[in-house]
């Protein structure tokens, strides 16, 4: 779903611990619209300035929340193994058309498999925008539920994570597909 922000908007925004380090999420009418952690991009304060350029001066931040916090505890799931998809909606607030369009394919990648830029492209029905996938691929501002760690090279490398390599290495053995 696209969100059309009104004047006064509430966000609602929480972190947490994980294995990668803290992890922030922001919510917004009960759809995850950011995730973000430690070594990937700041949290508290790129989460303002992101939420204002997308939802405008007016946006109200408030930490905590159930809707957060069924988030969070999916996150904890996630990463104990418990969990392999994610219940919760995601909502792109930014981004370009042929962003949102990429980020919406990821969703379809399986937990545990990974596909190409190039098999994204495809997918999208744009086959030869295979680098311009990979940079909306590294905008992609719902880390891990948006699982842009699940893209790799057509040779096979881990390449292109904007958390770094080894968090992505990371995240592929804890789903199974790296052993």
């Amino acid at each position: 779903m696209d969100a059309q922000p009104d004047k006064g908007t509430h966000l609602r925004y929480g972190s947490t611990e994980t294995p990668l380090g803290q992890v922030t999420v922001a919510v917004l009418d009960g759809e995850v619209c950011w995730l973000s952690y430690a070594g990937c991009k700041p949290a508290e304060w790129e989460l303002e300035l992101w939420s204002k350029s997308c939802l405008g001066a007016s946006v109200r931040l408030t930490e905590g929340g159930e809707d957060v916090q069924s988030v969070i505890d999916e996150l904890h799931e996630y990463f104990s193994g418990e969990r392999r998809q994610f219940d919760t909606s995601v909502t792109f607030l930014g981004g370009t058309p042929f962003q949102r369009k990429v980020w919406q394919e990821l969703l379809n990648i399986p937990y545990g498999e990974v596909r190409t830029y190039k098999d994204i492209a495809k997918a999208i029905g744009m086959p030869k925008a295979v680098r311009a996938v990979g940079r909306a691929n590294n905008k992609n501002p719902i880390s891990i539920i948006v699982p842009c760690h699940r893209v790799i090279g057509s040779n096979g490398a881990l390449v292109g994570y904007g958390g770094g390599l080894d968090k992505k290495e990371y995240l592929l053995r804890l789903e199974g597909y790296l052993k």
